[in-house]
């Protein structure tokens, strides 16, 4: 029997970036962005900061890669063709409801996303710019082979109709879990709360489908 090998440079080279990047979400929960420096996440992953230019380029190359793990809208460009030809199949009415109530999961339960998003909406970052465009350009994909087919021509405007859905669902995540104060007379941190949105989230689509 082949033993399995644990130790080598490849396999320890991943271990210590798997390291920088969960250090980054550490620092991030502990002090916010303003606590992020390369000797500080070097100091927390008890690495020498030369290994985060070596493996990353810099800082700001670990902050990227620690984006893209975080993701939480994870659609592979690989697949987009593959979930074009099944939105297609009810003119991408489930992808559209699959896309929020992910989202608003997402934010619901990660306190680590939450903390991104907000981060995005107060300082400039090359590296959320970038993240924030790769989804864009994924998306536009999407929009233009299975939602515009279906949509145009037509008085409804598909996309602006949705970013206002998308963006609801951005801020009722971010006040309930900032001020923990209910919105509209809705605890969105309570289960029932929750179902009572994504309830909505499904009729509105509904309306725009009609």
């Amino acid at each position: 029997m082949v033993r399995k090998i644990t130790n080598g440079p490849v396999r320890n080279k991943e271990r210590t970036k798997a390291n920088l990047i969960n250090s980054v979400g550490k620092i991030l929960e502990m002090n916010g962005f303003s606590g992020l420096s390369a000797a500080r996440v070097a100091l927390e992953a008890g690495v020498d900061r030369r290994l985060i230019y070596d493996y990353f380029g810099g800082l700001e190359g670990l902050v990227r890669s620690y984006l893209e793990y975080k993701d939480y809208w994870k659609i592979n460009p690989d697949d987009v063709a593959d979930l074009i030809e099944n939105a297609g199949q009810d003119s991408g009415k489930a992808l559209a409801y699959g896309v929020l109530e992910d989202q608003f999961d997402s934010l619901s339960g990660n306190e680590e996303m939450r903390r991104i998003i907000t981060w995005g909406l107060s300082e400039r970052s090359a590296a959320l710019k970038e993240l924030d465009l790769k989804r864009e350009r994924t998306g536009e994909q999407v929009l233009l082979e299975v939602f515009d087919k279906h949509f145009d021509p037509g008085d409804k405007n598909f996309r602006a109709m949705y970013a206002l859905l998308m963006g609801g669902v951005y801020y009722l995540t971010l006040h309930a879990n900032m001020q923990e104060n209910p919105f509209c007379g809705i605890d969105i941190r309570q289960p029932a709360g929750q179902q009572e949105i994504k309830k909505a989230l499904r009729q509105l689509l509904d309306l725009i489908y009609q």
